[in-house]
């Protein structure tokens, strides 16, 4: 930390971290909510301040974005919560700036909101507390500001004076680049929103959104919902952070499956912070999940986690992703359950599948032309692809108008796939040139088993569909495809390899095609079994297949990746896990592609040592001269690898996401229980 930049963001500068949403009780296991949920507040937050001390190297800076304290100013519990804060956060030696939530300074001013609402009295409080509730500071090419978002429309005196400083610190921020930092955002869905509980009100509103879009203005980050949010405003990315301490469980009208913890309030896997890189011609937001770890007083502090992360500005494995078939840009009307959600729904927009692939730092995704033509999933395209996300288009048949006039490159687009019969591939040649020459993106062909393609027992017929030629048939088609290519028809292929079908030989094959024919290849990872019927829910299998296929991926030229599915699939056919499950929360697969893109994120040149291994699951590879060994085997082969390594080796767990040496890997597997000796590890060594 800061980790390698993509080639736009420039060099590091530092980092800083932010902190939203603590809720910090006026003692330790106690809470005035009923929910369990929040009386673990201050364990979590002081396993949070903890992990911020002990990192190495240390930020430059926190930002709390409020909310600090659970108990409203008008208590009596009031200061008890800001001594048992300081407490806390007392292990943190370098600054922590503070900005107002409105548990610490009362709700903002609506006639309908019981609670307290923001006044000069709560704000003298606060002020007496912990300081200023608006201010800023420079750091090295930064103008950070601190907002007090609870002062808008309260007609306050002290309303004006912000609003006068704020237009102030902006347009006198010359070269310094602006980062906004308030606990209410100014809207969660759109800007031009009806007013809800969690968003600023007009004319105030209107007002701040202006600020943001002037020139300068890089990043806001906002806090309150107690869920992640992303978009743009203007030029400046506009990010709403999680909580530390519960979820606001309304949002969890996002999941298709019941939440799992209090109703969803207790749902940990939602829980976390930020780290922010800092670069000389841009930064990068990463998302840190803290899965509701907590620490209590007196006890002695976890050991530090190293934080292996990624995102897509700064990945480099472009030829390796997930097919979306899920929604990944939907947009809901989140039911009014009573509380402070009550009088109608309020929309919203479910970034989860979002944040897990940033997690990942996944550039590659294929998606449904759907996307491309639905004017909101379409701009949000063009809007990851600012940053390196790149699409390839599932299209049934050639693409549609639709599909040509949405400028697909401006929306990342790099390649079609496009699903044909093959009676329609002979017939559409001149219609594929055309697209292909319209958008300047690659075009796959991926061939449709027809009914003459199908198989039969003489008993059954086959009644789903299945696209893209298998292994097998890849050499039948080898002179039509060539054809094609050579034609300016096609530029590639897409071919379907089953979850069962060894990958390293397999992607050997493909690699050898490739580079005889000159057509690209696109390897469907297929996740599901064989069975329609019967779920595939082997994590460690796919985990493995993930760690193969990134680097393969990297030494391998002409062949892209794509595991099918990203989400796990768990109902209708072919049900299966995916890289995350229907809550979001990533799977063993999608920690090994965090992993290695930020271990092997500044490797320029890969290359296979032997592949004579693949059955033992071992793949040799080097990576810019340096020896590594992905060893992909149970606990008992396992342990024979590690044994014959120096006992100082660095090795990383890719499933789990632990780094340490061999000789702590070999102890801690020769306790593996016998029943759980047969599943996978996958261990990447630096041989």
């Amino acid at each position: 930390m800061p980790h390698l930049p993509h080639a736009t963001l420039g060099a590091p500068l530092f980092s800083f971290v932010v902190v939203a949403d603590t809720h910090i009780n006026e003692q330790d296991g106690a809470s005035a909510s009923p929910y369990l949920t929040n009386r673990l507040a201050n364990d979590r937050a002081r396993h949070v301040f903890q992990e911020i001390a002990a990192m190495d190297p240390p930020p430059r800076f926190v930002v709390h974005l409020g909310d600090i304290v659970n108990p409203v100013p008008s208590l009596p519990t009031f200061h008890d919560a800001v001594a048992r804060y300081r407490e806390i956060a007392q292990p943190v030696t370098l600054p922590v700036h503070l900005v107002p939530g409105n548990h610490d300074v009362g709700d903002k001013c609506v006639e309908w909101m019981p609670a307290g609402q923001v006044c000069d009295a709560y704000l003298a409080t606060y002020r007496e507390a912990f300081g200023q509730d608006f201010y800023a500071f420079d750091e090295e090419g930064l103008r950070c500001i601190i907002v007090n978002s609870l002062l808008l429309n309260s007609g306050l005196p002290d309303e004006a004076r912000q609003r006068a400083w704020l237009e102030e610190q902006i347009a006198t921020a010359g070269q310094r680049r602006v980062f906004l930092f308030m606990h209410y955002p100014p809207y969660i869905f759109a800007p031009d929103e009806r007013a809800n509980y969690d968003n600023v009100d007009e004319p105030a509103r209107s007002w701040l959104l202006d600020l943001i879009r002037r020139p300068g203005v890089e990043a806001v980050f906002a806090g309150h919902v107690h869920n992640f949010w992303y978009d743009r405003v203007g030029a400046a990315e506009f990010y709403m952070l999680p909580s530390t301490a519960f979820l606001r469980h309304d949002f969890t009208e996002f999941y298709r499956v019941a939440p799992a913890t209090e109703f969803g309030r207790g749902d940990a896997d939602k829980f976390g912070y930020f780290i922010v890189d800092v670069y000389t011609r841009g930064h990068v937001a990463h998302p840190v999940r803290t899965m509701g770890r907590h620490s209590q007083a007196g006890a002695p502090a976890a050991p530090a986690r190293t934080l292996h992360l990624t995102h897509p500005k700064t990945a480099t494995f472009d030829d390796v992703g997930v097919e979306l078939r899920h929604p990944w840009t939907e947009r809901m009307q989140i039911t009014a359950t009573g509380g402070v959600q009550e009088f109608g729904r309020k929309w919203a927009r479910n970034d989860y599948p979002l944040l897990a692939l940033w997690e990942m730092g996944a550039r590659l995704s294929k998606v449904t032309d759907m996307d491309l033509h639905d004017p909101e999933a379409r701009a949000r395209m063009a809007q990851m692809a600012r940053f390196g996300h790149r699409y390839i288009v599932t299209t049934l048949g050639v693409p549609k108008a639709a599909s040509l006039e949405a400028q697909p490159v401006q929306c990342g687009v790099a390649a079609f796939e496009v699903n044909l019969t093959g009676a329609s591939f002979q017939r559409q040649q001149e219609a594929l040139r055309a697209a292909r020459q319209a958008t300047g993106a690659a075009i796959y062909y991926a061939r449709i088993a027809a009914f003459d393609d199908s198989h039969y027992d003489g008993k059954h017929f086959s009644h789903f569909v299945k696209s893209g030629l298998t292994l097998d048939e890849l050499a039948g088609q080898r002179e039509t495809l060539m054809v094609a290519r050579a034609a300016g028809v096609i530029d590639g292929v897409t071919v379907r390899l089953d979850a069962e079908e060894p990958l390293c030989p397999a992607a050997h094959v493909l690699a050898a095609f490739a580079e005889e024919t000159g057509c690209l290849v696109l390897a469907s990872l297929k996740t599901s079994g064989p069975n329609l019927a019967t779920e595939r829910a082997e994590d460690d299998e796919l985990a493995a297949r993930a760690a193969q296929a990134m680097i393969l991926s990297k030494a391998l030229r002409g062949v892209r990746f794509v595991f099918d599915t990203f989400m796990d699939v768990d109902r209708g056919y072919y049900p299966r896990h995916g890289l995350i499950d229907r809550r979001f929360t990533p799977r063993p697969a999608a920690t090994v592609f965090r992993m290695l893109n930020a271990v092997l994120a500044a490797a320029t040149a890969f290359r296979l040592v032997s592949h004579t291994d693949d059955a033992a699951g071992i793949l040799r590879f080097e990576a810019d001269g340096a020896l590594y060994r992905l060893l992909c085997m149970d606990a008992r082969a396992m342990t024979a690898q590690l044994a014959a390594l120096p006992a100082e080796t660095v090795v990383h767990g890719l499933a789990d996401g632990e780094t340490g040496v061999a000789a702590m890997w070999l102890s801690r597997l020769q306790d593996t229980p016998a029943g759980e000796a047969g599943a996978l590890q996958v261990l990447l060594a630096r041989a």
